[in-house]
């Protein structure tokens, strides 16, 4: 093949990969996140990559970042193809699945979903393309008691801080007391406002304040009301007393602010400034209706969140006549390993899982060399055998390249010994393969 003929390899953008002494780290990260839902007796679920277009089209306005999927050689007789897409997060799948096996779930049904979605998007700084989410979900039928809007965010705290981050928030509010407080003021549509405040990380209390104004055609005293409402934070409950001093009040905001003290009640002994009300965490999907999380770091407050979710009351009502409320939060491990790993902030270790090369420093020692490697991997070691007899300084420089810490040698004689070479100390000695311990 002529050099014109080679296809340069190169990533597509916002797709990453890593090497695999970095992949090993994630995996790591995954096992430690699939062990924390457990603990709390969350069981897997796994959908499909693609659901139909009408399914991922059924809440909120999410079709401009749904890859459509269509097959190069389409079948003119099968149209199926044609209306299926890659899931752009688990919740909207999650809740076809629920409605779909209603009948099979035990209820409260409490799951978790760790899979790769894929959103059509500018690929910049924590945001791709291609992501792994990890998803919790408790569903209920008709009634899901408020317990669980302050199980999730520990849950998640614990996980998170089990992977060892770097200083993060998680900040909680309520869309009731959004919802209830833009009501208070009479303004008439307070989903387009709640739409608005969600930006306010992106454009500013300018940028609001112009859509408020200008879009929204809000006079001025109403924009400063709402700002003022999101510029309240606090550590516990008592950011309820500075939400009444703004003096608006509606059933609705009472409601929403009696749910949020219950909730930062419920974590009041978990660090301080760890979890605080934050009033301008409003979440623009329409979906939610109650409790709203949002996590990101301390130190890079313009990077995107890291977790995220919050309480719907009849997110299955597109594909069920039953009322199924839920709440859920979902921790976007992929954007959290990259800026660990773009800050230097991942330890990683050796490029491959063996403990131990069994080397092959002649042919006719090949039967006992692969014999050694399988009675090592009997007892449970993860055992690599070199590829083909070959000089033994070439076989120590492969393992000390991919940081196997010891290189087996079998008898070189017949009624000989067995030998191991540590390669971080340089020392060998005679082992016994039904024995011996790395």
């Amino acid at each position: 093949m002529s050099d014109s003929q080679l296809v340069r390899p190169l990533p597509v953008s916002g797709f990453p990969e890593w090497l695999p002494e970095i992949r090993r780290v994630e995996q790591k990260w995954l096992d430690l996140v699939r062990a924390g839902f457990e603990r709390y007796g969350f069981c897997s679920v796994e959908t499909p990559s693609v659901e139909p277009l009408s399914v991922l089209t059924a809440k909120g306005d999410t079709s401009n970042e749904v890859y459509a999927l269509r097959r190069i050689q389409e079948d003119a007789d099968d149209p199926s193809d044609s209306r299926i897409g890659l899931h752009f997060d688990l919740t909207v799948p999650f809740a076809r699945y629920t409605a779909q096996h209603f009948n099979e779930l035990v209820f409260p049904f409490k799951r978790y979903q760790i899979q790769r979605v894929w959103r059509g998007e500018r690929a910049q700084e924590g945001r791709f393309r291609e992501f792994t989410q990890c998803d919790i979900d408790v569903i209920n039928v008709d009634r899901l008691p408020l317990h669980f809007d302050a199980e999730l965010p520990r849950m998640v705290h614990e996980v998170m801080t089990a992977l060892d981050l770097p200083a993060w928030t998680l900040g909680v509010n309520n869309r009731k007391v959004l919802q209830g407080f833009y009501e208070g003021l009479g303004i008439d549509d307070p989903l387009s406002v709640i739409r608005a405040v969600d930006k306010l990380d992106k454009t500013g209390p300018e940028g609001v304040a112009a859509i408020l104004s200008g879009e929204l055609g809000l006079p001025a005293r109403t924009v400063d009301s709402c700002l003022a409402l999101a510029r309240l934070r606090g550590a516990g409950a008592g950011v309820v007393d500075e939400v009444k001093g703004l003096g608006v009040t509606s059933d609705l905001l009472d409601e929403g602010l009696a749910e949020l003290a219950y909730v930062m009640d419920s974590l009041d002994d978990l660090p301080a400034g760890s979890v605080v009300a934050d009033l301008s965490i409003a979440r623009g999907l329409d979906y939610y209706t109650g409790t709203v999380y949002e996590g990101k770091f301390t130190d890079w407050p313009d990077y995107g969140s890291i977790c995220s979710g919050g309480r719907y009351e009849n997110l299955t009502g597109s594909f069920i006549r039953r009322a199924l409320p839920g709440v859920g939060m979902s921790i976007g491990l992929t954007r959290v390993f990259a800026k660990l790993l773009a800050e230097g902030l991942l330890e990683t270790g050796p490029k491959c899982p063996s403990q131990v090369l069994v080397a092959v420093p002649r042919d006719d020692l090949r039967r006992e060399a692969g014999a050694t490697a399988a009675a090592l991997r009997a007892r449970g070691m993860n055992v690599e055998l070199y590829h083909q007899a070959d000089k033994v300084a070439k076989q120590l420089r492969y393992a000390s390249r991919k940081g196997i810490p010891f290189v087996w040698f079998p008898p070189l004689e017949e009624g000989g010994n067995h030998e191991v070479k540590n390669l971080a100390t340089g020392g060998q000695g005679p082992a016994d393969p039904a024995s011996w311990l790395p």
